[in-house]
C-alpha cells in the first residue's frame, strides 16, 4: 500500500478557479494540449492503460451505441441539448487527456435543471446504458438553482467503452444529492470526470458506487464559489477477480469557511482483483476556516488482490479549522470474528456479518430506499462469489 504523502508547494486559487493541483498540473480543452500517457506519470500510474481500450491515445472515433433515458418529476426540466449549448462546459476545464478526448468527441449532452426556490419530490434518474461495445462518449449537466434541492441518480449498465464528463453546478443556498452507480457489465471500460462547483451556503454530497466494469476510473472533484459550502464525497467498491476500480477525488477549498468530508470504503476479492484511491485536498492559500478531511478503508479478503490508497493533502495557509486524512488497508478484523464465534455464530456467518457491517453504514445512508436494497442485494452476490 502506497503512504500518504503532504505535500506544499507555490499555489493559489481564485473563487470559482478550476481545481487544479500537483495532481492535476494544467487544464485545457484541447487533447492536443496533453501528451498521450505512458504509465510513468503521477496520475496515470496506477492505471492499466493496456486496458483502456485506446480511450487514452487521442482517437475519437464513436463505433459504440449508449441510450441515455431520464426519468424526472414534472418540476425539474431536462433536456437534450447539443455540444453547441452554451451552458456546457463553463464550470470545469479538463485536466487529463480522456477528459478533453470526452468533451471533444461527444455529440449531444442531457441538461437536468432544477428551478430557483424548488424542491424535486422525486428523484431524478438518468440511466446510461451501453447497448453496443465500442468508444462512446457523453456528457450530462445537473444545475441546481439557487436554494432549491434535488436527489440526481446516474446508473451506468450494460457493455461500453464509454468516457464522459458530468458537471454539478449547485447555486447559492442549494442542495445536491447524488447516487453514481456503476454497474457495467464485465467487460466494460469506463472513464469519467465529475466536476463540481459549489454555491456559498450550499451543500453537495455524493455516493459512488463501483460493482460492475472491467476498469472504472472515476475523478470526482470539488470546487467552491462561496463560504459555506459544503461537500461529502462518499465511495464503495466491490473489486473481484481481474477488475480494475479506481477512484481518484479532489477537493479544493479555494475560498474560506468550507468543509468536506470524503469517505472511501472497499474489498476486494480474487486473483488480480485491484483497487485504487486516491484522494486529494488542497487548503488555498489566504483561505481560513477551512474544515476537512478523509479517509479509506479497504478490506483484504483473499490472497493475489492489490489495493493503493494514497491521500494527499495540500495546505498553503495557516489558518485552517481543522484538517486530515487516513488510510487502512487489511484482514478482517480477527477480534470480531471471535466475538461473534464466541456467541455461537459459525465462522463463515461471522465473516459474511463482518463484510455486510463494514458496507452497511454507508449503504444505509443513501436516501432512495430502492436503491438501498438493491445495493446491498449486489454486495451480497459479490461476497457469494467470494465464498
Amino acid at each position: 500500500m502506497a503512504s500518504p504523502n503532504l505535500g506544499i508547494t507555490e499555489h493559489s486559487h481564485g473563487a470559482g478557479e478550476i481545481p487544479i493541483s500537483k495532481l492535476d498540473t494544467h487544464g485545457s480543452f484541447d487533447v492536443n494540449d496533453f501528451p498521450v500517457p505512458n504509465g510513468r506519470e503521477e496520475e496515470w500510474r496506477f492505471t492499466p492503460l493496456r486496458r483502456l481500450r485506446g480511450l487514452h491515445d487521442g482517437r475519437d472515433i464513436a463505433d459504440g451505441v449508449v441510450k441515455v433515458d431520464v426519468q424526472a418529476p414534472a418540476e425539474v426540466s431536462v433536456e437534450t441539448v447539443a455540444r453547441d449549448d452554451a451552458r456546457l462546459g463553463t464550470s470545469f476545464l479538463p485536466t487529463d487527456r480522456v477528459s478533453a478526448l470526452a468533451y471533444q468527441a461527444f455529440t449531444e449532452a442531457t441538461v437536468v435543471t432544477v428551478p430557483a426556490d424548488t424542491t424535486a419530490a422525486e428523484p431524478v434518474f438518468v440511466r446510461i446504458t451501453g447497448v453496443r461495445q465500442g468508444d462512446a462518449y457523453g456528457h450530462v449537466l445537473v444545475h441546481v438553482r439557487r436554494h432549491a434541492a434535488a436527489t440526481v441518480v446516474l446508473e451506468y449498465s450494460g457493455t461500453a467503452v464509454y468516457a464522459d464528463n458530468v458537471e454539478f453546478v449547485v447555486d447559492d443556498g442549494a442542495r445536491l444529492d447524488v447516487v453514481s452507480l456503476q454497474d457495467w457489465e464485465r467487460d466494460a471500460v469506463q472513464v469519467s470526470h465529475q466536476y463540481t462547483r459549489v454555491g456559498r451556503d450550499a451543500r453537495f454530497r455524493s455516493f459512488v458506487v463501483t460493482l460492475g466494469g472491467d476498469l472504472v476510473r472515476l475523478s470526482p472533484k470539488v470546487g467552491y464559489t462561496g463560504p459555506g459550502g459544503d461537500a461529502e464525497l462518499h465511495g464503495l467498491y466491490f473489486t473481484g477477480a481481474g477488475q480494475h476500480h479506481e477512484h481518484r477525488s479532489l477537493i479544493d477549498h479555494n475560498v474560506s469557511n468550507t468543509r468536506s468530508r470524503v469517505e472511501y470504503k472497499g474489498a476486494l476479492s480474487g486473483e488480480d482483483a485491484h483497487a485504487v484511491w486516491i484522494g486529494d485536498v488542497i487548503i488555498g492559500e489566504g483561505t481560513q476556516g477551512t474544515d476537512s478531511y478523509e479517509h479509506n478503508r479497504n478490506l483484504v479478503l483473499t490472497d493475489g488482490t492489490r489495493v493503493d490508497s494514497v491521500p494527499n493533502l495540500e495546505i498553503f495557509t495557516g489558518e485552517v479549522e481543522g484538517a486530515g486524512h487516513a488510510s487502512a488497508s487489511g484482514r478482517l478484523d480477527d477480534i470480531h470474528l471471535f466475538y461473534l464465534q464466541s456467541r455461537g455464530i459459525p465462522a463463515d456467518e461471522a465473516r459474511r456479518l463482518v463484510i455486510r457491517g463494514f458496507f452497511a453504514d454507508l449503504i444505509n445512508r443513501i436516501e432512495v430506499p430502492e436503491l438501498r436494497e438493491r445495493i446491498m442485494a449486489e454486495v451480497e452476490e459479490k461476497l457469494a462469489l467470494h465464498e
